[in-house]
């Protein structure tokens, strides 16, 4: 790079220590460098260190002392603060920077300034001029198509979109991830449901449509897995079943068919007498239920609350009502109350009747006769303040009543035939949504009727 003496100047600042020989020269020849060296210096980024003392041996008549004197000084390179390291004098300046590693010098093929200590660089990966051959298909690009080829190469290797691993070239990717990706979305064809590739064949051993042969290798081919269940139980004509009075005690197998058919039309009477004895069995065990279900209800605590609901119709059809038999403890006297709604006896027609009854127990054998507990009825008011009707007696030792009661107890017992008028349950609020609420307590502390 070739440069004139003022653009070297421009670049510099001189010291500001002259000795006086020096200055009696600059001082006699300023109007000479006034307008080079004078107007300059202030812009100049770098120092000179020292100014040699010298005589010249020879002067050109062109090249004034001053001048001399300016291109002997000591400087540094205008490229000091980018790491050059050269110092010497001016006059040497224009050769250093034909060298300087640090100088900009112009790309010979972009043509844009570049600092020679990275010409090399921009030369291979950055001058938009540059020829530089693809890695992959090996074709030739220049420095900007390069840019735009880079990342659309179609021979480059690049990593599949759904992640199962596979480098592929860019060119055939596409038909990679259609046709071989295992992580690729492929239709089930038996329930045309979407599942990953590699999880396809565990699908289809589970897949409720993909179709299944007949065990019994009937007619059928094959059917879905979700109608094989169906077939066997009901349609499969291969399959031995049972008779249909199995439970009864049939223990004929045969096809489903003719052949099931037949044997049931030519059993018909052995049938019904496995029926008939079927059901036998089925009674006595209900009643055995029954019994059993009867003792883990039982009231034991010697106390009932009874609810009569239907009160109004119950009224008009005039019967007796019996209550839930109930114990007076867990081995004592087992009892029952009797309910005539519209009376018996001295009562009927006018009161409630309400009787107790001693019927016979588990356990009457261990217990003492004649019964002699207290009994109370108590008629609950159903209002906010309750007036209840209460009666209570205790047995009199000599009643029939309350002696051990045989096998067939007695058909009224003990009671009251006048407990409650009718008037008064229609007055207060003994009846409430068509109910009214009995207890009846037996208790073998009291002796006086309460």
């Amino acid at each position: 790079m070739v440069r004139s003496f003022t653009s070297w100047t421009k670049t510099l600042s001189f010291p500001a220590r002259l000795n006086t020989h020096h200055k009696q020269q600059i001082s006699s020849k300023e109007n000479t460098l006034s307008s080079s060296s004078s107007s300059h210096s202030s812009d100049l980024p770098m120092i000179c260190s020292q100014t040699k003392s010298r005589t010249p041996l020879s002067l050109t008549p062109d090249v004034s002392d001053s001048e001399k004197d300016t291109m002997g000084s000591l400087i540094h390179c205008i490229h000091y603060k980018e790491g050059c390291k050269w110092y010497d004098e001016l006059k040497s300046l224009k050769g250093h920077l034909q060298t300087c590693k640090y100088d900009a010098i112009p790309c010979n093929k972009c043509l844009a300034a570049i600092p020679k200590t990275l010409m090399e660089d921009h030369s291979k990966f950055t001058c938009p001029e540059r020829i530089t051959t693809c890695q992959y298909c090996l074709e030739s690009f220049s420095g900007m198509e390069m840019e735009d080829h880079t990342g659309h190469c179609s021979y480059e290797m690049v990593y599949c979109e759904n992640k199962c691993g596979h480098k592929i070239q860019r060119r055939l990717m596409a038909k990679h991830r259609a046709n071989d990706c295992y992580k690729r979305l492929v239709a089930c064809r038996y329930c045309s449901k979407s599942y990953v590739a590699d999880t396809l064949v565990t699908h289809q051993t589970k897949c409720t449509r993909a179709p299944i042969p007949c065990p019994n290798q009937c007619e059928m081919v094959a059917l879905p897995r979700e109608e094989l269940d169906v077939h066997i139980k009901e349609h499969c004509n291969s399959l031995l079943v049972s008779c249909v009075f199995k439970d009864a005690g049939c223990r004929f197998k045969g096809m489903r068919g003719e052949t099931m058919e037949k044997h049931i039309e030519e059993n018909v009477n052995q049938h019904m007498l496995l029926m008939c004895s079927l059901v036998s069995k089925q009674q006595q065990q209900i009643s055995t239920l029954k019994s059993a279900l009867n003792k883990v209800t039982l009231n034991y605590s010697g106390t009932l609350i009874w609810k009569i609901t239907d009160y109004s119709l119950k009224c008009q059809e005039s019967i007796e009502l019996l209550s839930p038999s109930f114990y007076t403890s867990q081995f004592g006297y087992k009892l029952q109350v009797s309910l005539f709604l519209n009376g018996n006896g001295a009562g009927e027609g006018t009161h409630v009747s309400v009787y107790i009854k001693l019927l016979p127990g588990e356990y009457d054998a261990l217990l003492k006769w004649p019964f002699s507990h207290s009994v109370s009825f108590t008629l609950f008011d159903q209002s906010e303040k309750p007036v209840n009707v209460v009666e209570s007696f205790v047995p009199d030792p000599t009643w029939e009543n309350f002696q051990r009661p045989s096998k067939q107890p007695d058909s009224l017992g003990f009671g009251f035939p006048r407990f409650v008028s009718l008037d008064t349950i229609r007055k207060r609020q003994f009846l409430k949504d068509d109910a009214i609420f009995i207890r009846v307590k037996v208790d073998p502390s009291k002796i006086v009727a309460v």
